[in-house]
């Protein structure tokens, strides 16, 4: 696969995802990207020009698609809205990049045969009771609880049909919670990490009890690489790394690598429909693909993601003071 699209690619999961094509493979990339909000140029600016192309437009924009995909080996499609609080107070650009930017996304490589990976998420299958002891697997049924859910479950099932009915080339994942470099300081792990940085204390919906399965953003990418090479066309893997906390263990761990005490935090009015619980089974990756984690110690990944949001501060903080108003407008 010499020619690679990578859709969202200047977003958080799919820039780490660019970054390592560049470090692993001798691909070139051609980044789609509509550059909202969530993405950012910076995240891939210092990739090398002659390996990596930005274009600047929308993943539902048909003409564009067509064009981009011609010219392609194989397109990895990352691009999505997914905040779940923006989904729940808007969820109309939810269904516009979810939905029908996948179906543009599938309509362009039936017509060009071009190879598909579909990123997906989790969330599909709804969530967990905290006491129980199974973890979601390739047979979970799908069950998703909010609007950002709902459209990527959508967006599965749209990829198996154009498999099954046109015969195109593609294979699906599923990942749980991702943290790392470049992701978006109102998510979860980046917003606690900034708050403390700033001297403030961490933000922690309900209880603290939820709990979701963490993996380096690395180690999503080593996934999906693998996937993209060896993957069966028309089958689904789940990607997690046995990372299993809850929210409060996790701002516990952030508040002590800063030598505070692990209580030190403020708690905020629970999200509404707030899933209980992920957990990801991934045992058909790893025996089928022989994937397995380089970053099996939660513990040591949130480190080396706390010392890159020290270090990395004139990216994230002008957007700290818009991120903490809008959570405060919610009592967030």
């Amino acid at each position: 696969m010499d020619r690679i699209l990578v859709t969202g690619g200047a977003g958080f999961i799919g820039s780490n995802f660019v970054h390592h094509l560049v470090r692993h493979t001798q691909a070139s990339v051609t980044v789609l990207d509509k550059l909202t909000y969530a993405a950012s140029r910076e995240s891939i600016d210092a990739l090398p020009s002659s390996r990596v192309e930005l274009v600047v437009g929308d993943v539902a924009d048909p003409a564009l698609v067509d064009r981009l995909v011609g010219g392609t080996d194989a397109v990895v499609h990352f691009a999505a809205e997914s905040h779940n609080d923006n989904s729940l107070a808007d969820p109309r650009p939810f269904v516009h990049t979810n939905l029908v930017g996948t179906f543009t996304i599938l309509e362009a490589v039936r017509r060009h045969g071009t190879r598909l990976h579909h990123i997906s998420t989790d969330e599909v299958y709804g969530d967990l009771e905290l006491d129980d002891p199974q973890r979601f697997t390739e047979q979970t049924p799908y069950n998703p609880s909010s609007p950002y859910s709902a459209t990527k479950a959508g967006s599965d099932l749209l990829v198996r049909a154009w498999v099954r009915s046109f015969g195109v080339r593609a294979t699906i994942s599923n990942c749980s919670n991702n943290y790392g470099p470049w992701q978006h300081i109102e998510k979860f792990i980046p917003r606690q990490i900034t708050n403390v940085i700033d001297g403030g204390r961490p933000k922690l919906y309900g209880a603290g009890l939820n709990v979701r399965d963490w993996i380096h953003t690395e180690d999503h990418s080593s996934a999906v690489l693998a996937i993209l090479e060896r993957g069966e066309i028309g089958e689904t893997y789940l990607i997690g790394a046995d990372g299993e906390r809850n929210n409060l263990d996790v701002v516990g761990q952030i508040l002590r690598h800063f030598g505070r005490p692990a209580d030190d935090f403020d708690h905020v009015t629970d999200r509404a429909g707030h899933d209980l619980r992920y957990a990801i089974d991934s045992t058909k990756l790893r025996a089928e693909l022989g994937w397995k984690p380089a970053y099996d110690d939660f513990e040591a990944g949130l480190a080396a993601t706390i010392e890159w949001y020290v270090a990395n501060q004139a990216w994230w903080r002008p957007h700290k003071a818009a991120t903490e108003a809008t959570y405060a407008a919610k009592g967030q």
